[in-house]
């Protein structure tokens, strides 16, 4: 995907240009976890699925949260992995606000340098994050503030609740990237479960 031209960004050009951002930054969390072409995006390198089926998994997941988040409602996107009892073992989490009362516009090259930053810095986490045996998996969980009437609105059916069992103890968190300027604000931490965290035969 090649950058977009240097132009002056609408607020509502502004939440696209952050799902974009997440649909690449998610297929890099996923690379580093394991088939993968090279391809720039915002003039860094990155990674994309070559697989149609996975491609299309991200690519729907994360532009099916657009309306959510141009109303306000996703307060965090995560990257979860499950070993083979299905047990959380690590997660990426993308904690957001979009200020939805900002009326000024946002050049585009100022948002692409700041989002960049976080691609550049998800490169080099690998040794962050933990080994994952090979019978693990993987989803994208979307946390809303408040969940969307279903009755209301045909993309509010097709996410589901999650049955995710979540960790007993607070989680440890190693931050990786964040900004907070107007009208986005973004923070990029990785958790893995504490160290007192009970075991399931416990």
């Amino acid at each position: 995907m090649d950058s977009r031209d240097n132009k002056v960004a609408p607020q509502g050009e502004t939440v696209q240009i952050l799902v974009e951002f997440l649909e690449v930054a998610i297929t890099s969390i996923v690379f580093l976890k394991g088939a993968f072409e090279r391809r720039r995006y915002m003039n860094a390198v990155v990674q994309r699925a070559r697989h149609p089926e996975l491609q299309d998994y991200i690519h729907s997941t994360v532009s099916g949260l657009l309306p959510f988040i141009q109303k306000g409602l996703v307060e965090r996107v995560a990257v979860i992995f499950f070993n083979g009892e299905n047990i959380q073992v690590e997660r990426f989490v993308f904690k957001l606000i979009v200020n939805q009362s900002y009326e000024s516009k946002v050049e585009n090259s100022d948002l692409e340098f700041a989002l960049r930053s976080f691609l550049i810095k998800l490169s080099v986490t690998e040794p962050l994050t933990k080994t994952l045996p090979p019978d693990c998996k993987w989803e994208i969980t979307a946390y809303f503030q408040t969940l969307p009437s279903s009755g209301t609105s045909k993309d509010a059916e097709l996410w589901i609740p999650t049955d995710t069992k979540q960790w007993q103890q607070p989680p440890i968190i190693t931050p990786i990237k964040s900004m907070n300027s107007q009208p986005l604000s973004l923070q990029l931490y990785l958790e893995h479960p504490s160290l007192s965290e009970p075991k399931p035969c416990e």
